[in-house]
């Protein structure tokens, strides 16, 4: 049975680092390929688009990276599997098995293909805990090794999704559910090496990290987890359409120093 991820092992030496990117697939599996809109299904709009070509420098800085195979219109990995909310403010945020996109528009072709309790089940067991699983034994291999491991959840987002922000959304968001999912001294050392005259920073608002880091951070436990959302057009077209290698190197040169100081402190620990 093919595995719904794909692992990048490091080119470099190995460092105590996990990147997981768990909305950049594209790919729908067999068994469901007639229940969605196809011209919605032929380009899933909520996809993190090309955050696994951004983030392509990680390999050669001895981290491993776990990317997913198929569209988060699958099973959102990022989401509570027992489907509770991760916020309670009211704003409108896509299920674990959400029937809309984030505006509203219905991607099944006909309410008969809605998941229910059973399929929902089989998804869970079929593609969102395998992921979950190699997270888990990735970050355990790590520890065993090193003592410690960082699990960096990335992630992108529209310029502008007023079913969920009523403004443009900040540059850089980074998460880590109110510092309780990492140790205070990552923290600051994430928000010091993405701190740059070009992006603008935002801590935990509108976005504290979604389920990932929130499961996987233990600090506590030696593991810890980030998860940092990022403007599209950080690295994409105005129409965040097409990927842009200027605007992507841009961003790449803040995230390789970001990396480097974390790989440090995570050694100081």
């Amino acid at each position: 049975m093919s595995k719904p991820y794909h692992v990048i092992e490091p080119k470099g030496k190995k460092v105590p680092f996990i990147l997981s990117i768990p909305h950049c697939g594209t790919d729908f599996p067999k068994e469901l390929a007639n229940d969605y809109v196809p011209e919605m299904m032929a380009s899933p709009d909520d996809t993190d688009w090309f955050v696994h070509e951004l983030y392509n420098f990680a390999s050669e800085m001895g981290i491993t990276i776990i990317y997913a195979k198929y569209s988060r219109w699958v099973i959102d990995l990022n989401r509570n599997p027992e489907s509770e909310p991760l916020y309670n403010d009211g704003r409108i945020i896509t299920g674990l098995t959400t029937t809309t996109n984030f505006f509203g528009k219905d991607i099944y072709i006909s309410e008969s293909k809605i998941p229910n309790k059973n399929e929902v089940e089989r998804r869970l067991e079929k593609y969102y805990w395998p992921y979950y699983s190699q997270v888990q034994s990735l970050l355990d291999e790590r520890k065993i090794e090193f003592g410690k491991a960082l699990l960096w959840d990335a992630h992108s987002i529209r310029h502008f999704v007023p079913t969920i922000h009523k403004e443009v959304f900040p540059d850089m968001i980074l998460g880590n559910n109110d510092e309780t999912t990492a140790n205070k001294r990552i923290i600051h050392s994430a928000l010091e090496g993405l701190n740059s005259d070009k992006y603008g920073l935002n801590h935990n608002t509108p976005f504290k990290g979604g389920h990932i880091t929130r499961y996987f951070g233990k600090p506590k436990n030696d593991i810890h987890a980030l998860q940092l959302e990022m403007n599209k057009i950080l690295y994409m077209n105005d129409a965040e359409t097409e990927f842009n290698e200027d605007r992507a190197n841009a961003v790449r040169s803040v995230l390789k120093r970001t990396f480097n100081d974390l790989i440090k402190t995570l050694e100081s620990l």
